[in-house]
């Protein structure tokens, strides 16, 4: 396999009552195309603020995140923005899905910003919400489905466009262990069939002991487990 992501000494601070908090202290990490990452720590440690530098959403006040040999914290912003919609596909523990449109309009909505056709956009949308299980739910806004309905329509809309990587900050946080379950299955089907790589935050130790390869996060760096 081929490097797909690489992250050298990178640093993240911010400023708060006067007083500057450093969150990531030099961490590094890798990761392969197709390959699986958990990251693990405790609340507050610099796990969401690391997967929204990894996935372009924040900039790190230092260090450098390479993707299949390009330099990210060298691009602007309108290069950060294509990149992001092309490449990278996010899983929020809330879904952040679009209440006034139905489940196929939400997974629809990507590919219409990156310029596909209605038709295509309509097509490839519909087969999604029908490999995530959702095809008699299509019509039906988000308020209409349930908590993992929600969730599994928030996976299709993130793998639309075939990024390569999906970053996922606690997907199944809110979700019953059962729903759950669910969505990790459906995150290691994506894995195994279309080779998409992801990189998991979680507090859930089985989750991430059936990822794989796991990670803590504390002090600012990156250990493995």
């Amino acid at each position: 396999m081929s490097n797909l992501l690489q992250v050298q000494d990178l640093r993240k601070s911010f400023v708060e009552g006067g007083e500057e908090i450093h969150v990531l202290r030099g961490l590094q990490m890798e990761l392969d195309e197709g390959a699986r990452l958990a990251v693990v720590g405790e609340s507050g440690v610099g796990k969401s603020t690391l997967l929204h530098i990894l996935g372009t959403l924040d900039r790190p006040s230092s260090g450098q995140v390479t993707y299949r040999g390009k330099d990210l914290t060298a691009l602007d912003e309108d290069a950060l923005s294509n990149f992001r919609n092309r490449e990278i596909g996010f899983v929020f523990q809330f879904h952040y899905l679009l209440p006034d449109f139905n489940a196929l309009e939400n997974v629809m909505l990507p590919a219409l910003i990156q310029g596909w056709e209605w038709e295509k956009a309509r097509e490839g949308a519909a087969k999604l919400l029908g490999i995530v299980g959702l095809k008699d739910r299509m019509s039906h806004r988000p308020g209409k489905l349930s908590g993992g309905e929600q969730q599994r329509v928030a996976v299709a809309r993130s793998v639309i466009l075939e990024p390569q990587l999906i970053l996922a900050d606690e997907p199944t946080g809110d979700l019953d262990p059962n729903t759950g379950e669910e969505i990790q299955n459906l995150l290691f089907r994506l894995n195994e069939e279309r080779g998409v790589a992801f990189v998991v935050a979680t507090h859930n130790r089985q989750f991430a002991a059936r990822i794989g390869r796991q990670m803590e996060l504390r002090e600012g760096r990156l250990f493995p487990l």
